[in-house]
């Protein structure tokens, strides 16, 4: 009987150990073979890496290859700190080689927010990053800072880019995607430490961004900076531009905005420092549209060249557009397209627009650009303001002729004296000559043909460039550009700026602008001054004339006898 006792015994232990070994059996064969895959996956999870390679970032360069905007490649000393067991042995040991107290970098190593990085030293050698790669938990990194060695010379146009490579302004932000290229991903195989074994995967392939060209010229760039800084400086004035492009093509060879800022060292409470005004800034232009709208009307055979027009002796006033008066009360008589141009008679612009007439004012400025952005390669730029013909009064088709009820930019006045220049066609107003990319091989060269047609006639253009604008720098308001060497042709303008705290004009804030080119033969370059708010209180003046017109002539002087001797 106890025999049998012990038997059954055996007996239920035998059938205990064999289900428990059916069910290790089983649970075995579940987790190898119907669970394996997503438990191996589940492995390669937590012992992959993903190792980035940045790609640097293309150049920007100048008209002659000189970098504007580079990336060089740093070191940069980092800590993991889920790896680090005593962050002080390892603090007290960095500190001889970084050269950093010991307390700061163990704060650094505590306090991270992020497990597996944390920045220690930037900018370091290669002699210390081999010392400090030699500590556990410490690792070398490299990465691409950009840099702009010609600092604030040419910030406006180039822009800048932030510590994450990312494009912010100017040239750098309308090219962000073509400037970053690709960056490269391996997948690598790691230990529980973290340490790669081997490369598992190629993710993505590295490639470099595209080098950009600019139509830009440092050297006239520095001529037009110099002499903004100087007329700036002198008058006190809020803020100033300068432009010079070629006629023919559009492209610009100098674009300066002040104030400026360094790109090098972009951290700054003015935000408004990062506005290129050259084409965010607009403004009612004054005199300097004359030009212009004489060019519309002769070009529509609403006036010639050799009728006068009265001016009515300095006081002109009717029914449905007020009174108009001269600037600083000049009294004229009768004065022909040229006379009132070497004037700057209101009045006889005023009776030009009243030939002109709504519709073919308001088609004539729309066929120069204005209204609309000219669609130059730089992000931000504004159109300006033209209204619709259903929106204007009896004032505005004597306003406007001489510079009022119509807003503009920089850019696109630049836009008109060229198709003045060149003979009246139109052109494109353009930063970028080509890109090239990381190999070499040209991937996109700016045309420089122009647009198809005429925006007036040649014979029109001709005449007002060699005959009435030269005669405005040789008897009329643009004098102080005159130059020996070469005929200047030009236009000055004075712009009442609208008052803040009421309606109407301010009495004190004016906007001193001129626009020339030269030589008149055969127009090289067109150049635009504009200083905003000149102090009036100095006693200096704050006219056209007087504050923008020198500056543009020696601008004019300095880039034509360099442009002979490149």
């Amino acid at each position: 009987m106890e025999k049998s006792k012990v038997s059954w015994k055996i007996y239920f232990i035998f059938l205990f150990l064999a289900a428990a070994f059916a069910g290790l059996l089983a649970r075995c064969f579940y987790l190898q073979y119907l669970r394996g895959g997503e438990y191996v996956e589940r492995s390669f999870r937590i012992q992959r890496k993903l190792m980035s390679q940045t790609s640097q970032r293309g150049p920007i360069l100048d008209c002659l290859a000189r970098p504007l905007a580079a990336s060089k490649k740093i070191n940069i000393v980092f800590a993991e700190p889920r790896v680090i067991e005593y962050p002080k042995q390892v603090a007290n040991e960095l500190q001889p080689i970084l050269g950093v107290g010991a307390h700061e970098i163990c704060r650094k190593i505590n306090q991270s927010r992020n497990p597996g990085y944390v920045k220690l030293a930037v900018d370091v050698d290669t002699e210390t990053c081999s010392k400090a790669a030699q500590i556990y938990g410490i690792g070398i990194e490299k990465q691409w800072r950009r840099e702009y060695p010609m600092g604030e010379l040419v910030s406006h146009v180039t822009g800048y880019a932030n510590s994450a490579g990312e494009g912010l302004e100017g040239i750098e932000l309308g090219y962000d995607k073509i400037l970053a290229g690709t960056s490269g991903k391996d997948i690598l195989l790691a230990d529980i430490r973290r340490r790669p074994i081997r490369l598992m995967q190629n993710q993505e392939r590295l490639s470099d961004g595209d080098r950009i060209i600019l139509t830009i010229d440092a050297t006239i760039q520095q001529f037009v900076r110099e002499e903004l800084v100087k007329v700036r400086d002198k008058y006190q004035a809020e803020s100033a531009i300068g432009i010079v492009a070629d006629p023919w093509t559009g492209a610009i060879l100098a674009m300066v905005s002040l104030p400026d800022y360094n790109p090098n060292s972009y951290i700054t409470e003015d935000m408004g420092i990062f506005r290129n005004r050259a084409i965010t800034d607009q403004f009612e232009p004054g005199s300097i549209i004359k030009p212009v709208i004489a060019a519309i009307a002769l070009d529509a055979g609403v006036v010639n060249t050799s009728e006068k027009i009265f001016c009515e002796d300095g006081f002109y006033h009717g029914k449905g557009f007020g009174s108009i008066k001269e600037y600083n009360y000049h009294q004229y008589g009768s004065l022909t397209v040229k006379d009132i141009l070497v004037h700057s008679s209101n009045i006889g612009m005023a009776k030009v627009g009243q030939k002109l007439g709504q519709k073919r004012l308001y088609n004539g400025i729309r066929l120069f650009g204005f209204g609309t952005k000219s669609g130059i390669d730089l992000p931000g730029e504004v159109g300006g303001l033209v209204w619709p013909v259903s929106k204007w009064t009896g004032y505005s088709v004597t306003r406007i002729p001489f510079g009022q009820e119509i807003t503009v930019t920089g850019i696109q006045l630049v836009r008109a004296f060229c198709i003045l220049a060149n003979g009246g066609r139109n052109v494109k107003p353009h930063v970028v000559k080509a890109i090239v990319d990381s190999d070499g091989k040209i991937k996109k060269i700016h045309s420089n043909f122009s647009s198809v047609g005429y925006v007036i006639k040649p014979e029109v253009a001709n005449w007002i460039v060699r005959q009435a604008l030269t005669a405005v720098v040789n008897d009329g308001t643009g004098k102080p550009a005159k130059l020996e060497k070469w005929q200047v042709f030009g236009k000055t303008g004075t712009a009442n700026i609208a008052a803040s705290d009421r309606r109407g004009y301010s009495e004190s804030d004016f906007i001193a602008s001129f626009a020339a080119g030269a030589p008149v033969e055969d127009p090289k370059i067109v150049v635009l001054v504009s200083v905003r708010k000149p102090d009036r209180s100095l006693g200096l003046g704050y006219s056209g004339g007087r504050v923008a017109a020198p500056v543009a002539g020696r601008i004019i002087e300095k880039t034509l006898n360099y442009l002979e001797s490149r």
